[in-house]
């Protein structure tokens, strides 16, 4: 679809925008990239875009506004969808990648609590991160190389974006994800050997040096 005016409402270190723009680079479709401030000032076209949540992501495609990530990657992939299909054309193929993303939208809470808690609760959250993590590996990757099988697709964008935090969780977790999830990690670095996500994606350290300096601010350090 030549002439397409596409905006991207984001925090660069938002996993859920990181599906977005992962999709828009696998299909190459450009697009302009709007900041916005995490637990700042909510600019007045967030705020228009997404009068519900007013959260980001949102995408905006000729003026219209696409909330939640994964709503956002399923209107990617059915808008321009004369290239790199991300969901299965089968019906059952694709209720099972939903199902997955589903799922690894769960994860985020677990994750937040390892780098926005300490004691027994970051324990608890590290378990239960590990413990899902390991669902995944067993009964979603297996030995495939991608979770939908031989090529990249819609549950490896959903998951793709958290990869890019294992470090945040590691080094304030004090575990190894490569020793806990081995096929995770490799399928990680199979992801990031694609253009579209190594472009897309922000260095793990500098995710790491953000929620470092804010567990100071917030007394946890």
């Amino acid at each position: 679809m030549e002439n397409d005016e596409v905006i991207l409402l984001d925090f660069w270190a938002s996993m859920f925008g990181m599906r977005i723009r992962v999709a828009l680079a696998e299909k190459e479709i450009e697009y302009e990239f709007k900041e916005e401030v995490v637990g700042g000032t909510k600019s007045p076209l967030l705020l228009k875009m997404n009068p519900v949540h007013k959260k980001i992501p949102v995408l905006i495609h000729n003026g219209k506004p696409v909330c939640e990530s994964l709503i956002a990657v399923e209107y990617i992939d059915e808008v321009w969808k004369d290239k790199a299909p991300l969901l299965s054309s089968d019906p059952y193929e694709r209720a099972q990648a939903r199902f997955w993303a589903d799922y690894i939208d769960k994860l985020y809470d677990f994750g937040r609590k390892i780098w926005d808690a300490k004691g027994e609760e970051q324990e608890v959250a590290k378990k239960n991160l590990i413990d899902s993590h390991r669902v995944l590996e067993r009964e979603a990757l297996g030995d495939k190389p991608y979770f939908g099988g031989e090529s990249f697709g819609f549950v490896d964008v959903a998951l793709i974006g958290f990869y890019s935090w294992f470090y945040t969780y590691e080094a304030f977790g004090n575990f190894s994800m490569e020793a806990e999830c081995p096929k995770l990690v490799a399928w990680g670095k199979r992801c990031m050997q694609r253009e579209s996500i190594f472009k897309s994606l922000p260095d793990p350290h500098k995710i790491y040096e953000v929620i470092l300096q804010y567990r100071k601010n917030v007394g946890l350090e």
